[in-house]
């Protein structure tokens, strides 16, 4: 089934993360429409190929105007005039950087995988910590319904009192006119009547203010909850979801609970006028309306300004459209952008809110500290967005520009540009046409790190992942002049997530292994509670001369991408496992069985096979191949490379030793799929034959040449039949004493064969 089907058969909570991944810049109807037609395409490879990603933009317009021709014959003028309107825009945001939608298409694609296999995971644990926040919520909708249906309650109650208190007034009026006309016995009637409705009428304001003042109890312990405990909890869930967590959901939901809330108060408010009235046209000694007047509407105000002025959010935190995976790490004159969002849906804020983008405000004159300045439209007016009526407002053209220093620009700061931390807060005014309603809005974006060359965004991501992962604090500007340290329990997670966010599998229990114990060392035994200094992850002591783990681990990300990624997804890689674990798992292997990992030596991330065969004496001998990098594979695929890698040394036939994948895959059945297809057949008619050309065909091998003295044994493993003629002229104990000086590392070169 088409994953986009797949997706609409989810429940209304998984629903709301998709919606989640669409707006205006590249709206869902494109997603809904051409489902079938993105989906068919290799979206990673359309973004790193710049001359293939403008003719994917083109066929995307193509598409669009194939489906705008559906809706003129189905007469569907509404469609039409969205598709035309989404052509326009599409065009004036990619036509230029078509790769740029690639990109986003590729990271929306693997949003919704992950949502779906979250989904499945959920179905299949039951009743887990899911369905335990399920209730959860279930509790807090339950909550706001109980206010809305008081406040509709409240609403009845009024429109009694409102009919008994004209009444009686209606009576009293009537009274003096009727007198003389009743017996004694039937004045002294009225009069009890009029007493009694007197009493009821009294008793019925009395009911309304305790009413009141238990609805707005119920709404203050309402918004402390929304305020205190779901915003902060969505707000930490968007934290983790920028370093590659779980998708950040119920925003959609937190918004429809502060709606609620706000419409709510602002009927109790209409309702305290309507009590206004009321006591303007009755009241009397202790009246309680008189009495209780002024508090009750000066706590109704307090509740919807503390209601409203937390009400702004960020909801998709800065990023630079060319990294979607890298967010909160901004590269000085390259455009980023950033949604906000106000919570309380109100048709009378649309067009209300004009917001400001203010860029490290509040921070205090530092030595060495870099100021910026924003360039492009820094003030943006909040309105219903077309695709779900949210009130937001998104900066899709800012970019951020150094001030220059007079004198020396040396930075003298105690920290590194790339632990450097600044803040882009944005702020706004709520002024409508109420009286006494005047706010003060602002929200904060999550801590940025600003870098002015590309080759630093490794060491500014590793950054925003020690703070995200180890702080909940929006402002700590200062994390880096003493960060803490990790529990090996909590980066283990965040690993993970680096290789799931951008692939379809994170780390396994016997990779994390290997990487406990490399950073963490043997003897820690990978104590989930063991500390990981922020030098030993992402810096290098004095007296170190490798590389930092992060950077190792980055090398190793944009490898995968580039180069292994279905590899990777389909499980071929083992990846990070030490040597002394490797020769563990082969060792009881038949030879021939080959593991694939990552080499531990190469910054820039590389990969190696190591492979076993077995001695005269049926003993394990482990073979390993120089890595291969990102230079050797833009030239030869690693399924190419293993099919047709071969062993060579002098008068020796050249062989390819793999043969199983481990554990026991035979080679063929795990790499066939990405072997390169038989080219066609010519037509008779092809003029241009190569047989004709004078060329012969050529094709790129690897090739490991192995001098005599290093192999194992008679240069290639030799068949049964061969070794027994051998022994007929050598002893086993000469053939084993040329063993012992076999190297088990062989150099690999190329050759075209």
């Amino acid at each position: 089934m088409a994953q986009w089907c797949q997706l609409q058969m989810l429940d209304c909570k998984y629903l709301e993360q998709v919606d989640q991944l669409y707006d205006d810049s590249f709206p869902m109807d494109i997603r809904q429409y051409l489902s079938r037609w993105i989906e068919s395409i290799d979206w990673d490879t359309v973004a790193m190929q710049d001359s293939l990603a403008t003719i994917r933009f083109h066929d995307l317009l193509a598409q669009l105007d194939d489906q705008h021709s559906r809706f003129a014959l189905e007469n569907n003028f509404l469609q039409q005039h969205n598709f035309r309107k989404i052509k326009r825009n599409l065009q004036d945001r990619f036509q230029e950087e078509p790769h740029a939608m690639a990109m986003i298409i590729s990271r929306n694609l693997k949003e919704e995988q992950k949502i779906l296999a979250c989904a499945k995971e959920a179905e299949q644990e039951g009743e887990g910590t899911v369905s335990a926040m399920v209730v959860e919520k279930q509790k807090l909708d339950n909550k706001v319904k109980d206010l809305k249906d008081k406040v509709q309650f409240l609403d009845q109650m009024l429109k009694n009192l409102e009919d008994l208190q004209d009444e009686y007034d209606f009576k009293m009026k009537n009274r003096e006119n009727e007198a003389n006309s009743l017996s004694p016995k039937e004045l002294q009637q009225e009069k009890f009547q009029m007493a009694r409705m007197c009493m009821d009428l009294k008793q019925k304001r009395q009911d309304v203010v305790t009413f009141l003042t238990e609805l707005l109890n119920l709404t203050h312990s309402l918004i402390q909850e929304l305020v205190s405990e779901e915003l902060p909890e969505w707000k930490q869930r968007q934290q983790i979801a920028c370093i590659g967590g779980p998708p950040n959901a119920c925003v959609d939901q937190l918004q429809n609970w502060f709606t609620a809330v706000a419409e709510a108060l602002q009927q109790v408010r209409q309702q305290l006028k309507k009590m206004l009235e009321l006591e303007q046209k009755f009241t009397y000694e202790n009246d309680p309306i008189s009495q209780k007047k002024a508090h009750l509407e000066n706590r109704a105000l307090e509740l919807l300004k503390n209601l409203l002025s937390n009400s702004l959010v960020v909801e998709r935190q800065p990023c630079m459209p060319t990294h979607p995976q890298r967010p909160l790490v901004l590269k000085t004159g390259v455009q980023f952008t950033v949604k906000l969002r106000f919570l309380v849906k109100l048709h009378e804020f649309n067009y209300q809110l004009k917001v400001k983008a203010v860029f490290d405000k509040d921070v205090t004159e530092k030595k060495g500290f870099r100021k910026f300045n924003i360039l492009g439209t820094n003030t943006k007016v909040m309105n219903m967005e077309e695709s779900n009526g949210s009130l937001a407002a998104e900066f899709r053209h800012l970019q951020l520009k150094e001030q220059k220093l007079a004198g020396n620009r040396t930075n003298e700061g105690p920290l590194i540009v790339t632990e450097e931390l600044h803040s882009l807060s944005f702020e706004s005014e709520l002024h409508p046409n109420q009286s006494g309603l005047y706010i003060k809005l602002e929200a904060t974006a999550l801590p940025l790190v600003v870098i002015s060359n590309v080759c630093q965004l490794p060491s500014g991501w590793a950054s925003i992942l020690w703070y995200n992962m180890l702080t909940t604090e929006p402002k700590n500007l200062k994390f880096f002049l003493s960060p803490p340290a990790a529990k090996w329990s909590q980066l283990s997670e965040v690993l993970s997530w680096q290789f799931s966010s951008v692939t379809k599998r994170g780390l396994n229990q016997e990779q994390l292994n290997m990487l406990a114990d490399k950073l963490l060392g043997a003897k820690a035994q990978r104590n989930p509670d063991g500390l990981i200094p922020w030098t030993k992850f992402c810096k290098l002591s004095a007296n170190e001369k490798a590389f930092p783990f992060w950077l190792w681990i980055e090398g190793i990300l944009d490898l995968i991408k580039r180069h292994l990624l279905s590899l990777w997804n389909d499980g071929c890689i083992m990846g990070f496992i030490s040597k002394e674990r490797e020769k563990g798992l082969l060792s009881n292997k038949c030879p021939g069985t080959f593991l694939l990992r990552f080499s531990e030596s190469s910054k820039e991330g590389a990969i190696t096979f190591t492979w076993i065969e077995h001695d005269v004496h049926d003993k394990p001998v482990y073979h390993s191949v120089e890595p291969y990098t990102k230079k050797e594979l833009t030239a030869v695929s690693l399924p190419d490379i293993i099919r047709t890698y071969k062993v060579m040394a002098v008068e020796n036939i050249p062989e390819n030793p793999l043969r199983f994948l481990y554990p026991d895959i035979p080679k063929d059945k795990a790499f066939g799929k990405y072997y390169p297809k038989p080219s066609e057949t010519q037509e008779p008619m092809d003029v241009e034959s190569t047989e004709k050309s004078g060329y012969m065909k050529t094709e790129l091998i690897s090739v490991s040449e192995v001098h005599p003295s290093r192999l194992q044994d008679n240069m290639m493993p030799m068949s049964p039949d061969d070794y027994k003629a051998l022994e007929r002229y050598v002893s086993p104990r000469d053939i084993d004493a040329v063993e012992q000086d076999m190297s088990c590392s062989f150099e690999t070169s190329n050759f075209l064969l």
